[in-house]
């Protein structure tokens, strides 16, 4: 048997379990030019909230996994290759070669990776800081959200860059800690203390270079006080509005991007997966060596996923939530 999990309802704010459904059917079987795919591991992420507002109901919920081939009909896809896809929340997956991207498996890297810094999360902290903020050595750097799958690689990636300075922010003062002692950020500002954007320019008193924005609201504020003349502000996500009823009040020194003559950019990473080469190439040798950590959240069974992913919005995990199948 094959187990599904469907979206059936719609959030109004934070979403709740009995917006989904657990469903098991017969494990499919694969036709002419497809593969059956045994999922090993799924994503959740913080997008897959905003994308709950508009998406249909009663289908499973889309996302990244990673699998081994069980079955194939298909040319260019063989039993026990590993692939990574998108047919999201179930334990098993018919797919197309189109579908598909047959995953390396070098050693030294942990195949949950490709879920987390060497995938879409860490191609995300990679576009954001290399072609939209295009960081340069010896900058100061500010991170939102840090100790989560995105930020906790834009931090890494930072370093490996040559900035001079990396500071996170995060919801607790144990997150702080794991910033600095584990993935090598130089400060880590615990945002539930109050006074973000005193405390930020404390951190950082010749001002910042480059943000990369994981939260909007009032981080982004934070950041634009901190922020020297001519910096870079690259927008990847606004976690702080996707799960509230009415839209935060936007930055009260907004104007101070025209004054400072910041530069602001939001992004999408699907407009950039030609760079996964890049992405992989550039980081597959630290994170052999060890100087690249794989920061990750696994929670245990497919039954759990939802309360993975509820878990996740609210802060629960360090690094890239990840359910093993």
């Amino acid at each position: 048997m094959s187990v599904i999990v469907h979206q059936i309802a719609r959030p109004h704010g934070w979403p709740t379990a009995d917006q989904f459904a657990y469903t098991e059917v017969p494990t499919p079987t694969p036709g002419a030019g497809e593969a059956l795919v045994e999922n090993m591991y799924l994503s959740v992420d913080p997008y897959m909230r905003e994308a709950m507002d508009d998406r249909e109901l009663g289908v499973p919920m889309e996302g990244r996994s990673i699998g081994r081939v069980v079955d194939s009909r298909a040319s260019g896809l063989t039993a026990g290759d590993l692939v990574f896809h998108r047919q999201g929340w179930r334990s098993h997956a018919i797919i197309t070669p189109d579908e598909a991207r047959v995953l390396p498996e070098p050693p030294g890297v942990p195949i949950t990776a490709y879920l987390g810094v060497l995938g879409g999360t860490g191609l995300s902290a990679y576009v954001g800081l290399t072609k939209i903020a295009r960081l340069r050595p010896d900058e100061t750097v500010f991170i939102s959200a840090a100790a989560g799958g995105v930020g906790s690689a834009a931090g890494q990636i930072a370093r490996l860059l040559g900035a001079r300075r990396v500071i996170g922010s995060t919801g607790s003062a144990a997150k702080a800690e794991h910033l600095v002692n584990t993935l090598g950020f130089d400060a880590a500002v615990d945002y539930t203390a109050g006074d973000l954007a005193a405390r930020l320019t404390a951190e950082a008193p010749d001002g910042l270079d480059v943000y990369f924005d994981n939260v909007g609201g009032d981080h982004l504020e934070a950041a634009i006080t901190a922020m020297r003349d001519h910096g870079r502000i690259a927008w990847c996500g606004a976690v702080a509005q996707y799960n509230a009823v009415t839209a935060p009040a936007a930055p009260r020194n907004l104007f101070d991007v025209v004054g400072k003559q910041l530069r602001l950019e939001g992004f999408l990473v699907r407009d950039h997966r030609h760079l996964q080469p890049e992405l992989e190439e550039f980081l597959a040798p630290h994170l052999r060596s060890g100087r690249v950590v794989v920061d990750q959240t696994v929670v245990d069974g497919i039954t759990d996923i939802v309360d993975a992913f509820l878990t996740m919005l609210r802060g629960g995990n360090t690094g890239k939530m990840i359910v093993s199948v």
